[in-house]
């Protein structure tokens, strides 16, 4: 027998060829098919599915755990209750024990495979011996069930409609691609951002209960809406003929009033923004205007039946009931707030003179019988329960103080211990006295020139008095002495 002796280079590269495949059989063995796992368990623990039914699982089908695989099912067993499957999980993967399982196919022709879903991420953790409970399973529908369904309901449609619905749909989606295709991109591009805001519309579905709850509850008014619409449309649909015309001439007559606007538009602006002084005016008075209103035809028909009472009767010459009893001096005038008697402009003066600063009117008590409809009772609009006789004083926090009680029928009709001032300023304008000097203090002291053929004289109240003793033929002394003296006591 012939001997065969092989070359040096031949047996180096059997013996790398065969280290190769040595090396290769191990990575297959324990890489790929797992075998120690699969032979003595090494690398895994057990896990036990229990299912209602089987739906197609067995051996060797994967376990995924968000799409990884992290096992194989080891075995599928029948039980009294339903099927159990033992599920061999790799030991490298630490899967929560809070999850669901799903039975589910890669295709429509089979291939199943448990799908693992967490309901969290926290411990615990899977571990050797845990079971998964029938009611946190899945099984898909049968695909045979499914597809018999389909061809049964296929069957039900009538062929020659399908086929008009099929035309039909043709003719209405025909050369229609380009315009799909954008609305396919528009609603992928919404469901985009309907995904980026999940938690705002989240928040809107659940905070819309109150506003559904509130349109149910008013369900009546809406019927009761749409029914007037309803109404208005039918009207409009009667007037169609009326509508267009002005829909038509609508656009000539806003060219006009848009010409007249412009010839306008020098004086219009400003009589607009007067228009709005006045409207906040009347917004203010407008108790006032109210009352006005509705009394202003009552006086006129007073007015009215003053001039015709008469009339057609044998009284007819009298005239109208009016009385000239014009009860002079009762109540006697209110003095006390004018400027003092010597103040007063001559009645032949026919100047212009400067209007003295500040307010000139009745300052008595606000209940006192004299002048009762004076300045000093005139409501505030802007604060209810409060009266006064100027604006200012309405909107400060200051009140009326009157100067006296009026009843000072001889002397200073101003004469008060107050101190304030004729005319009145008004609060937040009294003139502050100038620095290192007092105010002056208040003045209660008057005086009236006389006639000393007479003895009259002009009171500071207006009234005309006569004191007999400062005539020039009275009897008795006339020193200083006695001018001071009342009179009769001299």
């Amino acid at each position: 027998m012939r001997q065969i002796h092989l070359k040096r280079k031949t047996i180096v590269q059997m013996a790398i060829l065969s280290v190769v495949a040595i090396v290769a059989g191990a990575v297959m063995v324990f890489s790929f098919i797992g075998l120690p796992g699969m032979l003595f368990g090494i690398g895994q623990y057990k896990v036990t599915l229990k299912l209602n039914e089987a739906g197609g699982l067995y051996p060797r089908a994967n376990v995924t755990w968000r799409g990884t695989e992290v096992g194989r099912v080891k075995s599928v067993n029948l039980t009294d209750h339903g099927v159990e499957a033992d599920l061999a999980m790799s030991s490298k993967f630490k899967i929560p024990a809070d999850l669901d399982a799903a039975v589910l196919s890669v295709s429509a022709v089979g291939e199943q495979y448990v799908a693992l879903s967490p309901r969290t991420d926290k411990a615990p953790y899977l571990s050797d011996g845990d079971v998964i409970p029938a009611d946190r399973t899945y099984i898909p529908p049968d695909v045979n069930s499914v597809l018999d369904a389909t061809n049964r309901g296929l069957q039900s449609i009538p062929h020659d409609n399908l086929k008009t619905v099929i035309d039909e749909s043709y003719t209405a989606f025909g050369g229609l691609g380009p315009e799909i295709s954008r609305f396919v991109k528009g609603s992928t591009a919404l469901a985009t951002d309907a995904r980026k805001n999940l938690d705002a519309l989240t928040g809107l579905i659940d905070q819309s209960k109150p506003v559904l709850d509130s349109q149910a509850d008013t369900s009546g008014a809406i019927q009761q809406w749409a029914a007037h619409l309803d109404n208005i449309t039918g009207q409009l649909q009667q007037q169609d003929q009326a509508v267009a015309g002005v829909i038509n001439k609508g656009a000539p007559a806003a060219d006009e009033v848009r010409a007249l606007f412009d010839r306008l538009q020098p004086t219009l602006p400003i009589v607009l923004a007067n228009l709005v002084s006045l409207g906040e005016v009347a917004v203010t008075y407008q108790p006032n205007l109210e009352q006005l209103l509705v009394l202003l035809p009552q006086g006129a028909a007073v007015t009215s039946a003053t001039g015709v009472a008469n009339r057609h009767t044998r009284q007819d010459y009298r005239g109208a009931y009016l009385s000239f009893n014009l009860n002079l001096n009762l109540p006697p005038p209110c003095v006390t707030g004018f400027l003092p008697a010597q103040q007063k402009r001559v009645p032949s003066d026919v100047d212009a003179p400067e209007r003295a600063p500040g307010d000139l009117y009745c300052r008595i008590p606000q209940d006192s019988t004299f002048n009762v409809r004076g300045a000093r009772n005139i409501p505030c609009e802007t604060v209810p329960g409060k009266r006064a006789a100027t604006v200012k004083l309405c909107e400060s926090n200051e009140f009326y103080q009157p100067l006296n009680d009026g009843y000072n029928w001889k002397g200073d009709p101003n004469a008060t211990l107050s101190g304030q001032g004729i005319p009145d300023l008004g609060p937040g304008t009294r003139p502050a006295p100038e620095q290192g000097q007092a105010a002056p203090p208040p003045t209660a002291i008057a005086a009236a020139e006389y006639d000393p053929r007479t003895g009259t004289y002009v009171g500071p109240d207006g009234q005309v008095y006569t004191q007999a003793n400062l005539a020039t033929r009275a009897e008795g002394e006339q020193t200083w002495q006695t001018m001071l003296l009342p009179p009769k006591m001299n």
